[in-house]
């Protein structure tokens, strides 16, 4: 349409023509009624044969017996120039047989346009292009104890099995799917994590389990819901820790590693959503390796859960979720949870039904000390919860996949 290299100015014109016009009558109009109109020195064809005006865009449509349109002349003359000829264009009152209209809407400044598009380039290229020359401080000491940690990761037994570095001398155990997942523990400084490699559970982690407070920790998936069910088949595990739904351990952060193995659960209120008779688990797992569930969890490096009130009577506030367990067991009620365990809202045990309907994708789990059956729980899977705790669970014939089950007992 025009040259980039020598346009100054591009002048925008609107015609209107009452009857139907083509653009060689356009083109013919603007020739034929400016000649002669201001001189030799700005005459549009000799401006034109001498590269100071460019070429004349007609654009036109006929539309019930009427043309409108708009003309695009650019022009490397100066501003003066430009808006006589501009004027002149203004002159034209026919087009053809047909009585016409011109006029000059805008004349852009075509540097201009260039200015603002260079600004912005230039704007963007300072953000995306150039290095971030800052140094962080906090960066390069994570970075160095990183490495570190990286490379205290060993192997152990006969399979040599990804593992951290104090894996044998801990009192617990935290078993994870592969190399990827303990080597993301060690950034975080958890040094007693151990590698099965896949659903072939090794013999050393098997007898590991039977000595020390295990800890099952995988992928929120369906292969981790295989590899949990072959580890529970063949080993002693006494705590389930939940990732987030379709979150691998390798990629989760801090924050998130450190909360779930916080909330850990003890292996009996999970056992049920794996097996359908108890009578398919190992000895070990029908009680926690023979010491009582208090023992188990200060061995395990966690407090042993107080009563709901403490002895100088204040109420105590739920951290984790099997404080929530022991809240609810056995005083016929609900816990609707957000995922960081706060209550989003309590009901009745029977209300469940109708609170259902009017929960918000804040809440992702339920805690109740009632039975739950089929037809509740596919309503809480169609809600998104991630799970569930229950006194018992009756009547299951489908088992969803992406939803924990937990049986709190009576």
């Amino acid at each position: 349409m025009y040259s980039p290299d020598t346009t100054k100015y591009l002048i925008h014109i609107k015609i209107t023509a009452d009857g139907v016009v083509e653009k060689p009558d356009v083109v013919g109009a603007i020739f034929g009624q400016t000649e002669g109109l201001l001189g030799e020195d700005l005459d549009l064809r000799d401006l034109q044969r001498t590269g100071r005006v460019g070429r004349i865009d007609v654009q036109i449509a006929s539309k019930e017996g009427k043309t409108t349109g708009e003309i695009l002349i650019s022009t490397s003359l100066d501003r003066a120039e430009t808006a006589i000829l501009a004027a002149s264009l203004e002159t034209i009152d026919r087009i053809g047989p047909c009585v016409a209209h011109v006029i000059v809407e805008s004349i852009d400044d075509i540097r201009v346009s260039k200015r603002r598009k260079i600004v912005d380039r230039a704007k963007a290229i300072l953000i995306e292009r150039f290095d971030d020359g800052t140094i962080d401080s906090n960066e390069l000491l994570d970075d160095v104890r990183q490495s570190l940690r990286i490379e205290k990761i060993g192997s152990i037994g006969e399979e040599k099995i990804a593992a951290g570095p104090n894996v044998l001398d801990s009192d617990a155990i935290i078993i994870v799917e592969g190399r990827a997942d303990v080597l993301n523990l060690l950034r975080y400084g958890i040094k007693n994590a151990i590698a099965v490699e896949g659903t072939n559970i090794p013999k050393t982690v098997i007898e590991l389990s039977e000595k020390k407070t295990a800890t099952a920790f995988f992928d929120g998936d369906r292969g981790g819901e295989l590899i949990l069910r072959e580890l529970l088949q063949v080993a002693d595990i006494d705590f389930v820790a939940f990732s987030p739904r379709n979150k691998s351990v390798e990629d989760m952060t801090r924050k998130e590693v450190i909360k779930t193995l916080r909330n850990k659960v003890p292996v009996e209120y999970v056992r049920e959503q794996y097996f359908e008779d108890s009578a398919e688990l190992p000895l070990g797992l029908r009680s926690t390796k023979g010491i009582n569930e208090e023992e188990s969890l200060e061995r395990s490096g966690k407090t042993a859960f107080h009563s709901k009130r403490s002895r100088e009577g204040s109420l105590r506030i739920p951290q984790t979720l099997r404080d929530h367990i022991d809240d609810v067991r056995g005083h016929q009620i609900a816990r609707f949870l957000s995922a960081d365990l706060a209550v989003v809202r309590e009901a009745k045990f029977d209300e469940i039904e109708k609170v259902i309907e009017n929960v918000d994708t804040t809440v992702s789990g339920l805690v109740v000390d009632r039975s739950i059956d089929q037809k509740l729980l596919d309503r809480l899977v169609t809600k998104g919860f991630e799970y569930v705790a229950a006194r018992d669970f009756k009547g299951i014939i489908k088992r969803p996949l992406n939803i924990k089950l937990m049986k709190i007992g009576s």
